[in-house]
């Protein structure tokens, strides 16, 4: 894998900063930013709303298997877990916490030299932004390629301040071995080698998207970043504060993550869905806006290599459960992703197995 494949994946225009806006004295969303007839979220202060599953990873490694079988069913079920006690360094995360609260805070003039440039989506911008006429979120991100080293942007990552440079190389090798370590007990769980899927363990990508929504005066009219899956094999969210925004599609409805403490919002990407059959899931979720309050958070999506290929365990296809997907190259996986312009499950669905 190399730059050139990633260079080819996928572009997006740029566009003005959120955060600049939302700096503004104004009371009306731009029109660019409306999006009419969204659903709204389920607000309820009673305890009979549904919560994601949270799983404690120090239990996972347990002789009884009860810790296991949970995550197994948050899998299946959710396609979401809150991991607590996962064994990053605590310390780490505080500081990247904190660079990436200064990061955002930058002068805007200190930012330019990390913006999107024409023909990339790595930078400073927003994603998925085909033409003038693309509906806007209200979210400015930072994407960057983190590994493996010689897939990184040479205009981004050797600019990034210090000491934010040297705690993002830490950060991303720790959260690497994370998942790694995550993907392992999966597949105790689902009762499949790992030499059965070398593309899921073998070196992969990954990338970190850092998010920040603003306030927004009408956040009921705006959508922080569109409802859609990833198409990762594991996507994992550190939130820089405890603010809630993050919203999942479950039983039809769209249920709000309370954020826990010290713990990683972990879901399962499109990738893995592949890989499973369809047994793990991927599930639809997007971001809202909060009238009062700034969010921050940190995605770090882990994916396999660019040539490689992917398709269904063969453990996991029986005459009970055909295969759900034919074989597919990452890197045709990822462009078709990137051209469907984040629109829900479209384009997992789109590569369904029709003779299933």
């Amino acid at each position: 894998m190399d730059r050139e494949m990633v260079m080819k994946l996928g572009t997006s225009l740029a566009v003005p900063s959120v955060q600049e806006l939302a700096k503004q004295p104004i009371t009306k969303v731009p029109e660019q930013y409306v999006r009419p007839n969204q659903e709204p979220p389920v607000i309820s202060n009673t305890t009979s709303l549904p919560q994601v599953p949270v799983i404690d990873f120090n239990k996972l490694f347990s002789d009884d298997g009860v810790e296991l079988e949970k995550l197994d069913h948050a899998c299946k079920e959710w396609g979401f877990f809150q991991l607590i006690n996962h064994g990053v360094n605590h310390s780490l995360v505080e500081k990247m916490k904190m660079d990436v609260q200064k990061f955002f805070n930058l002068p805007k003039d200190e930012k330019k030299v990390f913006a999107q440039k024409p023909g990339e989506m790595e930078g400073l911008g927003q994603m998925f932004i085909a033409s003038e006429e693309t509906k806007l979120e209200w979210a400015d991100l930072f994407l960057i390629v983190t590994l493996p080293e010689n897939i990184r942007n040479p205009h981004l990552f050797p600019n990034l301040p210090q000491p934010f440079r040297d705690h993002l190389e830490r950060y991303a090798l720790e959260l690497k071995n994370l998942y790694v370590s995550i993907l392992e007990l999966m597949a105790k769980a689902l009762k499949f080698q790992p030499s059965e899927l070398p593309e899921l363990f073998e070196e992969g990508g990954q990338a970190m998207r850092m998010n920040y929504y603003p306030p927004c005066p009408q956040p009921e009219k705006v959508m922080g970043l569109n409802p859609h899956s990833d198409n990762s094999i594991l996507t994992l969210l550190l939130q820089v504060n405890e603010i809630v925004g993050l919203e999942v599609r479950k039983g039809g409805r769209w249920v709000p993550i309370k954020p826990l403490p010290n713990a990683f919002i972990i879901n399962v990407g499109d990738a893995l869905e592949i890989m499973t059959n369809g047994i793990y899931r991927s599930i639809e979720h997007r971001a809202t806006a909060n009238s009062v309050k700034e969010r921050i958070s940190i995605a770090t999506f882990q994916s396999p290599r660019l040539n490689a290929f992917i398709g269904p365990a063969s453990s996991l296809v029986t005459s009970e459960r055909p295969a759900m997907f034919n074989k597919i190259s990452v890197e045709e996986f990822y462009k078709g992703y990137f051209s469907d312009m984040l629109q829900g499950k479209s384009h997992i669905n789109a590569l369904r197995n029709k003779n299933e």
